[in-house]
């Protein structure tokens, strides 16, 4: 068989929209990487292996589907538009590892994806080069899914990696930082210019590295009041987190529970919520169970 030039040059790419009459759909979000070294880092910064399962969200062409497939066990591909159906089953004929699955990311059934295809993984990574449009809802939506996921390599806009890996009392910090941290451990692997895209996107992108945590960084009484928390204290962000958190009890009659709960957790007032840590917020959640404020928020 002749060898096939790699999909991620300028020139294969062009010849295979050409093709198939293709043109990136906005709507999609999508962007085709025509950089081959780009493509085996990703590779490379998820440590793929024989004995690596992977989940690729929205294939594209198949330009880093090629890359993980020399590499990986298996790889179950997620593709959403119906027109790089046909194009995927001939880019990656070559590779009798991959299968593409015709279905929105966001809409899968992990418990019967895992029944049917994971029986018998022993590692799992997700690695994906999201849209910029709903890069957040596809990563939330794979943490809280039951897919046991050891790691995550997400290709995304530069601003939202900064983001995802915010510190306390950046700019960048925020609930999103610490939803995200709760469960894994987040690293910006490398950044990626605008100029390996075709078409070329207005923003730079960002490799990150997500690394699920074997436990929380903090130990909570309640989760799901913790969250809360956290996304009521951002509300208004130039807010103190005692006027949010004040606003979304909405009972002047409870207040006093309110100064209570910062009294047991030793957090001021008059702070903001950016310059809180998790473990700061997780003391302050606890406080509002023990002063009998979680109904206030749930």
């Amino acid at each position: 068989m002749t060898k096939r030039q790699e999909i991620a040059t300028p020139s294969r790419t062009r010849e295979i929209l050409n093709k198939y009459d293709l043109s990136a759909k906005k709507s999609l979000g999508q962007n085709f990487i025509i950089d081959t070294n780009i493509l085996r880092n990703i590779v490379k910064t998820a440590a793929v292996d024989e004995n690596t399962t992977v989940i690729e969200v929205g294939p594209g062409i198949g330009a880093l589907t090629e890359q993980i497939a020399k590499e990986a066990k298996e790889v179950f591909a997620f593709e959403i538009d119906d027109r790089l159906l046909s194009v995927l089953a001939d880019t990656l004929s070559p590779y009798e590892n991959v299968t593409i699955l015709h279905q929105d990311i966001l809409e899968v059934d992990f418990e019967q994806f895992k029944e049917k295809y994971l029986e018998n993984t022993t590692r799992l990574v997700v690695i994906a080069n999201l849209p910029y449009y709903i890069t957040t809802p596809i990563i939330m939506h794979l943490i809280e899914s039951s897919l046991a996921v050891d790691e995550m390599v997400l290709m995304m806009q530069k601003e939202v990696a900064s983001r995802l890996e915010a510190k306390p009392s950046t700019k960048a910090y925020g609930s999103l930082s610490i939803a995200l941290q709760y469960y894994m451990d987040v690293e910006v692997a490398f950044t990626v210019p605008r100029t390996v895209f075709m078409p070329q996107p207005n923003v730079d992108s960002a490799i990150i590295q997500l690394k699920t945590l074997k436990e929380p960084p903090v130990h909570i009484k309640n989760e799901l009041l913790f969250f809360k928390v956290v996304r009521a204290s951002f509300v208004q962000r130039r807010k103190t987190i005692w006027n949010n958190l004040k606003k979304t009890i909405g009972d002047k009659n409870k207040e006093q529970e309110l100064k209570e709960a910062f009294q047991k957790a030793n957090v001021d007032p008059s702070r903001r919520g950016e310059s809180l840590t998790i473990e700061e917020f997780g003391q302050l959640a606890d406080a509002l169970v023990s002063c009998n404020l979680e109904d206030s928020f749930l």
